[in-house]
């Protein structure tokens, strides 16, 4: 697999013989270069992370399947930059709207990722496990809530490949978000990938991880660091969200500091849960 460079959108890339990658127009500082969506298969094709509806988006799609079967059209989970051009492709090719469960939270908090995609309705839910087949492939679901908690990746099986949605990116850290993002969940998801044995994963945002399980471990370590920051910044009577963002996130664009108290909540929310701190209103303090 090559790594990512001047990658246009709209262009398909063969990143195994099996595999194609299409990157959407959809930029942002949280979708790096875009939502990527995958193509798997060759007579018979699964359509994985559709992406936004975004009308040149959809018949780049089309066209990049054109000749072949669209067996399926995979969702790791419903935000909006993932699941809405599915309701498209489908329509244009009857292909069923497989994978994640239907959720859809109002959350008027600062987001640092996009939102629920409202529309989301799949034909077929896939529990953990569950695979789905194509002339020449076999996709399993693996359930690795904590960025959502509907959200699967999906196994290539005999290839050694993980489609890793959000959970897992090439570029930067996962956005674990309450109240549905749990970071407990996260950190379960992440031991869990370490138990297998993929041989490379294809995230939808940034390049592929062709060292996962060094990748994994440095994500989880990262975490532990955040958790570290915050019991010292409890420790030192800084008991407010944003005060300790402030802190921890100086060097950070002060513009995404509302978002980065998303994660210090995720963090605190699974520390109260382990009875290591306690809240009063909006201040935090460790635990007795």
């Amino acid at each position: 697999m090559r790594a990512m460079a001047d990658w246009p959108t709209g262009r398909t890339e063969q990143v195994h013989p099996l595999v194609r990658r299409l990157l959407a127009p959809n930029p942002s500082p949280f979708t790096f270069t875009g939502t990527q969506t995958y193509l798997g298969g060759t007579g018979e094709v699964a359509v994985i992370d559709p992406g936004p509806d975004l009308p040149e988006h959809v018949e780049a799609i089309l066209a990049a399947t054109a000749g072949a079967r669209v067996a399926a059209i995979l969702c790791t989970h419903n935000h909006r930059d993932h699941s809405p051009a599915s309701r498209a492709v489908a329509a244009a090719t009857g292909a069923p709207i497989i994978g994640c469960a239907p959720l859809a939270l109002a959350d008027e908090g600062p987001r640092a990722d996009a939102a629920f995609d409202f529309d989301y309705r799949p034909d077929r839910v896939l529990a953990d496990g569950e695979a789905i087949e194509g002339e020449g492939w076999r996709i399993a679901a693996v359930a690795t809530p904590g960025h959502t908690s509907n959200h699967l990746c999906f196994a290539l099986e005999g290839t050694g490949l993980l489609f890793t949605g959000d959970h897992v990116m090439g570029w930067s850290t996962t956005v674990v978000a309450p109240p549905d993002g749990d970071m407990a969940a996260y950190m379960r998801s992440l031991d869990l990938l370490l138990a297998r044995d993929d041989k490379a994963y294809l995230p939808a945002h940034g390049p592929a991880v062709e060292k996962p399980h060094s990748h994994v471990r440095a994500l989880i370590a990262h975490r532990r660091m955040r958790e570290k920051q915050i019991l010292a910044r409890l420790g030192e009577g800084q008991g407010h969200i944003q005060a300790m963002v402030e802190t921890m996130y100086r060097e950070v664009d002060p513009r995404l500091h509302p978002a980065a108290g998303r994660s210090v909540l995720a963090h605190l929310l699974d520390l109260e849960r382990r009875g290591l701190v306690t809240r009063e209103a909006d201040r935090w303090r460790l635990a007795a």
